[in-house]
């Protein structure tokens, strides 16, 4: 591993990097969205609402997560439905993992004690503002640590965008390995901007786990 290799290598992959930046935070942020929705059409009294959920939450896990990539990038436009390949790996990421942040969230609510529920109703609260003002807050903190897992996995698993030729890390390290030949430095450079991105982002869901243990602490007290 020569630094003069290290230099020319370092800025395509710093371009791949953020785009493999970019498809996380869209993938998660729909997935957030989506998954929460999810939850709660899970645990709806309406049947219909529950039963559409709970169907799209176990086919969704039961598909490979490069199946779907290849689905929406592949079948969709013989559907009429035209997307770039990096709308589509957003898309699909998002789609993906919105069935595991569904049962996250799902835990965290159901983890919320009755008594509190029944508490805010005793005093006027309407079922919207109690999910607003007592679920949500108690079940995020609950869902944080798969929530911070789950992060991790979908940086990891962006990866299989280059699947469907977008240029993020991955891929970008693919096309100098093939043109240089230099496997040992450009995989050992993909691997270390990925602990770069991956490392913080753990550290990070860490103290927020001790935060919120702290303050659900005082809380009691």
């Amino acid at each position: 591993m020569e630094f003069s290799d290290i230099t020319a290598f370092l800025p395509i992959l710093l371009k791949g990097a953020l785009i493999t930046v970019q498809i996380t935070i869209g993938a998660l942020l729909l997935s957030t969205l989506l998954g929460l929705l999810l939850a709660l059409m899970k645990l709806s009294p309406v049947r219909a609402l529950s039963l559409v959920a709970g169907t799209f939450i176990n086919v969704v896990r039961g598909l490979p997560i490069i199946v779907q990539l290849f689905y929406i990038y592949f079948v969709l436009p013989e559907l009429g439905i035209q997307l770039s390949a990096f709308q589509a790996s957003i898309i699909g990421l998002g789609v993906a993992y919105s069935a595991y942040q569904a049962e996250n969230f799902r835990a965290g609510i159901e983890a919320i004690e009755a008594g509190q529920i029944e508490a805010a109703r005793s005093i006027g609260m309407k079922s919207k503002l109690i999910m607003r003002r007592v679920v949500l807050p108690q079940a995020i903190r609950i869902a944080l640590p798969p929530y911070g897992n789950t992060a991790v996995m979908i940086l990891k698993d962006s990866s299989l965008a280059s699947t469907i030729t977008v240029a993020e890390m991955t891929r970008a390290g693919q096309l100098i390995a093939a043109s240089t030949f230099q496997n040992t430095t450009v995989y050992t450079l993909v691997a270390l901007l990925y602990l770069c991105l991956s490392l913080p982002l753990i550290f990070g869901v860490n103290r927020l786990e001790r935060y919120f243990g702290k303050a659900a602490k005082g809380g009691k007290s």
